[in-house]
């Protein structure tokens, strides 16, 4: 891509998107076909892919970028059927039998799909062609870029079970390394090999990568996101922190972030859990019932801290997370508690006060003063605002910054 004054094409280059070390995000997010040949991977350290790739050009996230080139891609495919189910923010799958009659064949449909991407956005797409999500899915990862590819039934002996069985999706690498100890390498090998064994060392896994080798897929393209069963979010802090204030502040934050998803969505939770990575990569996490659904920001937290001070050993912090689970409507009533004079009501007052004015005047026009002196994000986790952005004429100012480009 050329954008923001690069001089040279970064798909062309062993180049990729990645974390920011100093702040302790970084892996590799996204790479270049050419940084590929390389082996490095997404979502390895960027330490190790630069040890791989010296001359490798790193360019930071932004994520409100991928985010409207991603409404425009959808857009696109919506205009050939309403039955598109997003499956990342650059993947998706369609369901295209209504259509289908209006063209040659699927890859006439195909192609015009891609080249429509590729000459009205800007950017290239593989296309997988296939009667189910998985062998499409598949399919859409062989040669790269833009390329249109089928993976039917009958192709694959010599297209899907050839490739190492790591390639296939949903083996993750500690099922590839599961695989590996029972002399299975390639997607071929797990086709063929006896569902009893599987069973034994993979469970109702091993029952379903199976399948999927065999070319076996039912679930249907769904276009309607499935209602969230969970809120959550967390942060890894740029530095280990050490005294519980500063954790209650990440918390805090953490909080108002998971309260205003609910409250957006119209749901309350009745479990909240707090989850701790210390400094030694160890995770622990805590959990409760609550007795009362609820989306009041202040309220999850000080479940959060109640939680935080069980669980914490003192031992310095890494990471923080907040959860929020067994979600039901909001308008649920609460259930009153003689002894509780809290005014709930006051307070969900504020909080949709507190949303709107965020709405429409910015998430910074309203900030807790606990944040007004803190190095805490008061709206921390989840996609953060070095990805959201980013001050290109800063990076392209910078020595290192864009180096090579």
């Amino acid at each position: 891509m050329y954008h923001y004054g690069a001089k040279v094409d970064l798909r062309t280059i062993p180049s990729a998107v990645g974390g920011d070390v100093e702040k302790r995000h970084g892996i590799i997010l996204a790479k270049s076909i050419p940084a590929k040949a390389y082996h490095i991977h997404t979502g390895e350290p960027v330490v190790s892919a630069k040890q791989k790739c010296p001359e490798l050009v790193l360019v930071p996230p932004n994520y409100n970028l991928y985010q409207q080139c991603s409404n425009a891609f959808m857009e696109i495919l919506r205009q050939y059927t309403s039955v598109v189910e997003p499956y990342s923010v650059d993947e998706a799958f369609l369901d295209v039998t209504e259509v289908l009659h209006l063209y040659a064949s699927p890859l006439a449909l195909a192609d015009e799909i891609r080249c429509r991407i590729r000459n009205e956005l800007g950017f290239t797409v593989n296309i997988g062609v296939s009667c189910n999500k998985f062998l499409a899915k598949m399919a859409s990862d062989f040669t790269k870029p833009d390329r249109t590819h089928t993976l039917f039934p009958e192709e694959i002996p010599a297209k899907l079970w050839p490739l190492p069985v790591r390639d296939m999706l949903y083996v993750g690498r500690s099922t590839a390394k599961s695989l590996y100890g029972l002399g299975v390498h390639t997607i071929g090998e797990l086709a063929a090999m006896d569902m009893r064994i599987l069973r034994h060392h993979l469970k109702k896994h091993g029952e379903t990568i199976w399948a999927y080798a065999n070319g076996m897929d039912d679930s249907p393209v769904i276009a309607e996101a499935t209602p969230n069963k969970g809120y959550s979010n967390s942060t890894t802090t740029p530095y280990d922190i050490t005294e519980e204030a500063e954790a209650r502040q990440v918390l805090l934050a953490l909080c108002e972030t998971v309260a205003k998803r609910l409250r957006a969505d119209g749901m309350k939770a009745e479990v909240v859990s707090v989850g701790i990575k210390n400094h030694h990569l160890s995770y622990a996490s805590h959990q409760m019932v609550l007795e009362n659904p609820t989306n009041i920001t202040i309220e999850l937290y000080e479940y959060a801290c109640k939680l935080f001070g069980e669980l914490w050993k003192g031992i310095p912090i890494r990471l923080l997370g907040v959860s929020a689970s067994r979600v039901t409507s909001a308008s649920q009533e609460r259930q009153q508690n003689l002894f509780d004079c809290r005014d709930y009501e006051k307070l969900e007052r504020a909080d949709a006060a507190i949303d709107a004015i965020r709405k429409k005047h910015g998430i910074d026009a309203v900030k807790r003063a606990t944040f007004l002196t803190s190095s805490v994000d008061h709206l921390s986790g989840g996609i953060s605002r070095e990805k959201r952005s980013v001050d290109y004429a800063r990076e392209l100012s910078e020595p290192d910054a864009f180096k090579g480009i």
